[in-house]
């Protein structure tokens, strides 16, 4: 009976070390005070693409609400010119229309500005980051691109990082001729140019988020597909694993159950790592037209827009979109190093 007893206790006891790995993770990465931090950023920034979604911030960023070009204005009112009138802006005096499509739209822009003019006090409209070259409000424009980009790039990023696990834990746990196969489709996709495949799958799927998405996630799972197979085989070797064999745990349970918790701090760092090049790659296309549609915005059509804009020396939406992206790849990129440390199963015995 006393030995019974004294089973029933160790299995209790195992099984409260094993649920309390996740806890014993948090607390460690609560104390790393960066990762707390960008932790707060990130879901910030994720709160932010939530309200876009919902319509409750930036759905009205297609409005044209100033005068173009307009430079960031706080709160206040604009006085009037000495002639009792305000500056109306003017198109540039060099030819634009090679490179502007809209540079014939300038003169139309002047006349539309000169009714904002009175013989009073103008009252300036709240634009913390200006106006584009069409009146629209570039913070708007930000928060809705932030919402595509980072949409695009957390999406990417999960569907690549489940195809890259699942074939990466086949192949390593099974081997023989399940890792060849895999193996052969993965080199067919490594020897084609990255870049060139991307354009490739572009042409075939066509522009949007979601093809955006498809396109990203199928060029982008090879890397976790190494790293992830690399551990199986490293793994499945183990004498937990084969402890957990003996007792009669099935293939899946081994895998899935046994193997992939202690290599989950592999998975995350690659995965924020999918995140961070995703997004890149989503300005990328976006920027030379093959990424979101002409009715969408993201950070890469903020910064196409914006190349025409400099010329005239406006920089507030390239400082907008450079900023936003800049804090949450950041961000993200501490994130998932904290999640990585507070996950290391080499940290475990330490606590």
């Amino acid at each position: 009976m006393n030995a019974v007893l004294s089973v029933q206790t160790a299995l209790a006891d195992t099984q409260q070390k094993s649920e309390g790995v996740w806890h014993a993770a948090w607390r460690r990465f609560k104390t790393d005070r960066v990762g707390m931090i960008s932790l707060v950023i990130v879901v910030s920034f994720l709160l932010l693409i939530v309200l876009s979604g919902l319509g409750l911030v930036g759905a009205k960023w297609q409005d044209e609400v100033g005068v173009p070009n307009a430079p960031p204005v706080f709160v206040g009112a604009r006085p009037p010119a000495a002639t009792g009138a305000i500056e109306v802006p003017t198109g540039p005096n060099v030819d634009l229309s090679d490179i502007d499509p809209l540079a014939p739209r300038y003169k139309e822009w002047e006349e539309r500005a000169k009714q904002f003019q009175t013989t009073e006090t103008v009252k300036a409209q709240t634009l913390p980051l200006g106006a584009d070259r069409l009146g629209r409000d570039v913070l708007a424009k930000t928060i809705k691109g932030t919402e595509i980009s980072v949409f695009v790039g957390v999406m990417a990023a999960l569907v690549a990082t489940t195809i890259g696990v699942l074939l990466g834990a086949f192949g390593g746990f099974f081997g023989g001729k399940v890792g060849d196969l895999l193996e052969w489709v993965y080199n067919v996709f490594e020897s084609i140019p990255n870049i060139l495949l991307i354009f490739a799958f572009a042409a075939v799927v066509g522009r949007g988020v979601q093809s955006v998405v498809i396109i990203l996630a199928l060029t982008g799972w090879t890397g976790m597909y190494r790293q992830v197979r690399a551990e199986f085989i490293k793994h499945s070797s183990r004498e937990y694993v084969r402890s957990a064999e003996a007792i009669g745990a099935t293939r899946m349970s081994r895998m899935f159950r046994h193997i992939l918790p202690n290599v989950s701090h592999v998975v995350l760092v690659r995965m924020g790592l999918l995140v961070v090049g995703f997004i890149k790659a989503e300005v990328i296309l976006s920027y030379l037209g093959l990424g979101v549609r002409v009715d969408q915005v993201s950070w890469g059509t903020m910064l196409a827009e914006s190349q025409a804009e400099l010329l005239l020396g406006h920089w507030w939406q390239l400082a907008a979109a450079t900023l936003f992206m800049a804090v949450f790849v950041t961000a993200f990129s501490l994130m998932a190093d904290a999640l990585r440390d507070a996950l290391d199963p080499k940290l475990r015995g330490l606590e």
